[in-house]
């Protein structure tokens, strides 16, 4: 079996698992050749998703598509990740988003890190602290805030995790009617996310294969 044969296998095993319509399919492609790109953009892929800028900013310049950031936000890497990312999914901080703001000749897309379980290493802001950033960041200029992401500590059963999440956000509706997007579930456990109201999955292995160390 060739490449794109396995590419184009695997990515309709995912897609005929995408129970809604309105689901944005981000392709992580972290790791993987540049090669795979292409060809998932030949197959009608527009959304891929990268956790370091470098890797992002070389694969895009290549392959046009929507490119997401969805990695730890480090101050330094703002300006070289609003340079190649049309939409970020980890923003947590508001002096990152401050930074954003000050660096941008445009305007971007964001969704703003949930943490349920408050772990710094993972990142996200807590549930209550939630609207008082949104607000601070609604103010900076150039950054609209989608909605919310997710990802899970570990050891969280998926469908109390995502129920949680779910109405964390609708209740983040609530104060911001824009918001109305939710990042939310990766290879092992999109189908649940989705269940649970997620409007934009990240999935790599289940359609690029497992994933090797990082060259």
């Amino acid at each position: 079996m060739s490449r794109r044969e396995e590419l184009e296998e695997n990515l309709h095993a995912v897609q005929k698992r995408i129970t809604r319509p309105d689901v944005t399919l981000i392709v992580v492609t972290k790791t993987y050749p540049v090669t795979d790109v292409q060809i998932l953009k030949e197959l009608g892929i527009e959304n891929f998703g990268e956790n370091r800028s470098e890797e992002g900013s070389e694969k895009s310049a290549i392959v046009p598509a929507q490119w997401h950031y969805q990695g730890e936000i480090q101050s330094r890497k703002l300006r070289d990740i609003s340079q190649w990312a049309d939409v970020i999914h980890s923003l947590d901080e508001l002096s990152h988003a401050k930074k954003l703001s000050n660096v941008l000749t445009e305007d971007i897309d964001v969704f703003l890190q949930l943490s349920l379980d408050g772990d710094p290493e993972r990142g996200g802001v807590s549930r209550e602290n939630l609207s008082k950033l949104a607000q601070e960041i609604s103010e900076c200029g150039k950054i609209n805030i989608l909605g919310l992401m997710c990802v899970l500590p570990l050891g969280r059963d998926p469908r109390e995790g995502f129920t949680e999440v779910a109405e964390i956000h609708q209740n983040f509706q609530r104060e911001f009617p824009g918001a109305r997007k939710l990042s939310a579930g990766m290879s092992g456990d999109f189908e649940i996310a989705i269940d649970c109201g997620a409007t934009h999955i990240r999935v790599g292995s289940q359609i690029l294969g497992p994933r090797s160390a990082h060259r």
